[in-house]
């Protein structure tokens, strides 16, 4: 049986028309498979913070509140924690200790609904003359729980922590960290929580 003219047309159009959709739909696949092993991810997908691997485990370390009690972690509470590591507050850098104490209080509030679920706690002695927020839970210096925090000893400034609610310290940001950055990390990670 031999095709008419139209047919043939028909026939090559219909093809050429497959073979742009296999290539659409593999070319697809091929670009995303190259971008994931590469170790692209979306800016949406990215931490903020160091992510530590593996997490530095402090349950076995009981803090003491500043007034003499103990803070126990309590996971069944479902509490995240941001600890900030606060070093000679009292002395020159009181100014810089008293600015981080304030974007740790703004990111607090700005968790809205869900800053019941965080405790911001405070490593260390307060700054002089600075406003304590009402979240704040100062803990006394610690040697046991200085050393159990990855790299808490910066040279560079204060370190803060984001703590999950079993002990575990899974996100360190360096001093000078974007608190904005802080507030992503850890509304993402209440909501998958």
């Amino acid at each position: 049986m031999t095709m008419t003219p139209d047919e043939l047309r028909t026939r090559q159009r219909n093809r050429w028309t497959l073979l742009a959709l296999c290539a659409l739909f593999f070319g697809g696949l091929l670009l995303a498979g190259a971008l994931r092993f590469s170790g692209w991810r979306p800016a949406g997908m990215k931490n903020h913070g160091e992510l530590l691997q593996p997490p530095a485990d402090l349950r076995g370390v009981t803090p003491q509140l500043a007034a003499g009690d103990a803070y126990a972690w309590n996971p069944a509470a479902r509490t995240w924690r941001i600890a900030a590591v606060a070093r000679d507050c009292d002395g020159a850098r009181a100014r810089e200790c008293a600015t981080l104490l304030r974007q740790l209080d703004t990111v607090w509030q700005l968790m809205g609904k869900d800053a019941d679920r965080v405790h911001v706690l405070w490593i260390g002695p307060l700054p002089p003359g600075a406003q304590r927020p009402a979240t704040l839970r100062q803990l006394r210096p610690d040697a046991s729980l200085r050393d159990a925090l990855p790299r808490a000893d910066d040279p560079a400034g204060d370190v803060v922590y984001v703590l999950d609610p079993n002990g575990f310290v899974v996100l360190r940001y360096a001093p000078g960290f974007d608190p904005g950055g802080l507030r992503s990390d850890l509304s993402r990670l209440l909501k998958i929580n």
